[in-house]
C-alpha cells in the first residue's frame, strides 16, 4: 500500500526538505505540502524542493483557506494549484465548504469545537460535490487532558458517520515540523483504537488520497462534474 500524508505545513525551503526526507524516511511514499495564502503567494521555490525530492517519493501541493479568505480568493486560486483545502470548525464555514465543488478538502471541522462538527446532511453534500473530510493527528500530538479527550471524541464521531455514509475520510499529520511527523504505523494504530479497520485504513490512507489527486489531474478538462472532455489526437 502506498501511504499518503496530504497535509505537511509548508513554511520555506529548509523546513519543507527536512519535513520531506524525514517523512520519506518514516516510509512515506506521498506527501502534500500545504500552504496558507501568504505562503503560497510567495511560494517560489516550488522547482528546488521537487530537484531535490527523495526517488521513493511524490509530492503534491495545496493552498489551504481559512473562513475570511474564501470568498475572494476561492475562485482567484482555482486554476492556479491543485487542490484547495478550507480550514473548517465554524458551522456555516463546514457548510459552505461541503456545498462547495470548487474546495476538494474540509479539514478540521471539528476545529474549536465540542462536537465533530458534521452531522449527516452535511456529509451527504461533501459525497455529493466530492469533498474530503481531514482529521489532523497532530491536533492530537499537541493537546492534553480535557481537551485532548474531546478531539478523540470528535474523531470518534467522524469515524461512526463515516462507517455509515462512506464519505472521503482522509487522515493526516498535519506536521509543522519534523519533529511532528510519525510514520505510518504509528497513525494507523491510533486510528485503529478510534474505530477504523483494515478496509478502512486502505481508504483513508491510500484509496481516497489517489483518488483525490486522479481527480485534480483531470480537472481541466471538466465540462461539468463527472463529465470531461475527450482529446481526439
Amino acid at each position: 500500500m502506498i501511504f499518503h500524508d496530504f497535509n505537511l505545513r509548508g513554511r520555506s525551503l529548509q523546513s519543507d526538505s527536512q519535513i520531506i526526507n524525514e517523512a520519506s524516511r518514516l516510509g512515506w511514499n506521498h506527501l502534500n505540502l500545504v500552504y496558507d495564502l501568504n505562503s503560497f503567494k510567495n511560494f517560489n521555490y516550488k522547482d528546488d524542493l521537487i530537484e531535490n525530492i527523495p526517488n521513493n517519493l511524490t509530492l503534491d501541493f495545496t493552498l489551504e483557506l481559512n473562513p475570511n479568505e474564501i470568498r475572494k480568493n476561492l475562485t482567484k486560486f482555482r486554476k492556479k494549484v491543485k487542490l484547495i483545502s478550507v480550514l473548517g470548525g465554524d458551522t456555516k464555514i463546514n457548510r459552505l465548504t461541503c456545498e462547495n465543488r470548487f474546495v476538494d478538502i474540509l479539514s478540521r471541522p471539528y476545529f474549536k469545537r465540542y462536537d465533530s462538527g458534521l452531522n449527516h446532511i452535511l456529509v451527504k453534500e461533501a459525497i455529493k460535490n466530492n469533498v474530503a473530510i481531514e482529521l489532523c493527528f497532530n491536533d492530537i500530538l499537541k493537546s492534553y487532558s480535557s481537551y485532548r479527550s474531546k478531539i478523540l471524541s470528535n474523531f470518534r464521531d467522524t469515524i461512526k458517520l463515516y462507517k455509515k455514509y462512506e464519505f472521503s475520510l482522509i487522515v493526516s499529520s498535519r506536521a509543522e515540523s519534523l519533529f511532528d511527523i510519525r510514520s505510518p504505523r504509528d497513525m494507523i494504530s491510533v486510528f485503529k483504537s478510534l474505530g477504523l479497520n483494515e478496509k478502512d485504513i486502505e481508504n483513508v490512507f491510500h484509496n481516497y488520497p489517489k483518488n483525490m489527486v486522479d481527480f485534480a489531474n483531470q480537472r481541466g478538462k471538466m465540462v461539468v462534474l463527472g463529465v470531461k472532455e475527450i482529446d481526439k489526437s
